[in-house]
C-alpha cells in the first residue's frame, strides 16, 4: 500500500480508547459503495478510495484484536499491526470475487498480528515451524484445563490440528516456560540474584585478554612459520610443500625419483627441514 494511505489516528496509548471511541462513529459501506470503490483503487490507483476503504473496516479489524488481549502485548499496538494487515488486503482485494472486503481481508489481519505476538510475546521467539505456529495460537484453547497434557488429550490435539504428538509436547512445555533476566535486577534479594544465569554460567577460557593474546600469538606464528619456509633451500621447501601442503601428497618414493636420490634421503631432508622450522618457532615463543 502507498505510504500516503494514513490511519487516520496514530495509536499511542494515551489516545487508544479515544482511538475506538473514534470507529464506532465512523460509517459503513453497502456493498455496492465498497465494489464501486474496489474498483476505482483497482483501475486507477485512486489512494483516497483505498483510504475509504481502510478506514470503513477498522472497526472490524479492532474486533479481531480483541480476540488476541490474553497475550500480556499492547492492545492498540495490535490493533496497529492487525490495520497493516488490513491495508495489505485492500492492495491485493479483488472487487470481483464476490466476496465482501472483511471476508478477504480476516487473513490477511491475522496473519500480521500473529506475527506480531509470536515475535514479541517473549524475548525468545516460541514457535519457528508451521506446526509450532498453529499450536501457539490453538494448544490452550484445545486443553480442557491448566493441568498438563495427559496422553489422550495430546493425541486428540495432535489429531485435530494435524500435527507430530511429539511437537504437541514440546509447544506445551516452551508455553509453560517463562523469560528470566540473564542479570538480576537492581532490586533483587540476594536469593534471586543468585538464581540469575549469570551467577552460574560460565565460559571457561573466555578472559578477552587471553583471547587477544592467543590470537596474536598464532598470526605472529604463522609469519614465522612463512618466514622460516622462505629460508629453506629450494629442495626442503619444495619437499615440505609436497609431503605436507599439497592436496594429494607426495610419497617419498615419488620425491625420492624426481630428485633422482634414495626415499631414506629424502626422509633425512624432510625431517631436517621440520626441525629448522621448530626451532624458528620456539625462538619467538
Amino acid at each position: 500500500m502507498n505510504n500516503n494511505l494514513a490511519l487516520p489516528i496514530n495509536l499511542s496509548v494515551g489516545t487508544f480508547d479515544a482511538y475506538l471511541s473514534l470507529l464506532t462513529r465512523m460509517p459503513k459501506l453497502t456493498a455496492e459503495q465498497e465494489h464501486e470503490l474496489a474498483i476505482r483503487y483497482r483501475d486507477s490507483g485512486d489512494l483516497e478510495a483505498a483510504r475509504e476503504l481502510v478506514m470503513s473496516n477498522l472497526r472490524f479489524v479492532a474486533h479481531v484484536a480483541r480476540g488476541y488481549a490474553g497475550y500480556g502485548l499492547p492492545l492498540a499496538d495490535i490493533v496497529q499491526e492487525g490495520n497493516i494487515g488490513l491495508m495489505k488486503a485492500v492492495k491485493r482485494f479483488d472487487p470481483d470475487m464476490g466476496v465482501r472486503l472483511v471476508s478477504f481481508a480476516v487473513h490477511w489481519i491475522k496473519a500480521e498480528i500473529h506475527e506480531y505476538v509470536i515475535k514479541n510475546w517473549r524475548i525468545v521467539k516460541v514457535a519457528t515451524t508451521k506446526a509450532q505456529r498453529k499450536l501457539f495460537f490453538n494448544l490452550r484453547k484445545h486443553k480442557k484445563d491448566s493441568n498438563q497434557l495427559s496422553q489422550i488429550d495430546a493425541e486428540a490435539i495432535a489429531t485435530s490440528l494435524e500435527v507430530d504428538i511429539k511437537t504437541v509436547y514440546e509447544m506445551e512445555q516452551r508455553l509453560e516456560s517463562h523469560d528470566i533476566g540473564f542479570e538480576p535486577y537492581s532490586d533483587d534479594s540476594s536469593e534471586s540474584a543468585s538464581m540469575a544465569p549469570i551467577a552460574y554460567l560460565e565460559q571457561h577460557g573466555a578472559d578477552p585478554a587471553q583471547l587477544l593474546e592467543n590470537s596474536d600469538w598464532e598470526e605472529r606464528k604463522e609469519d614465522i612459520l612463512l618466514q622460516a619456509m622462505n629460508d629453506l633451500d629450494e629442495r626442503s621447501r619444495d619437499i615440505l610443500k609436497s609431503r605436507w601442503l599439497m592436496a594429494e601428497k607426495a610419497t617419498l618414493h615419488e620425491l625420492a625419483e624426481r630428485y633422482q636420490v634414495s626415499a631414506e634421503r629424502i626422509r633425512q631432508l624432510e625431517q631436517n627441514a621440520m626441525k629448522k622450522l621448530k626451532n624458528a618457532v620456539v625462538l619467538e615463543a
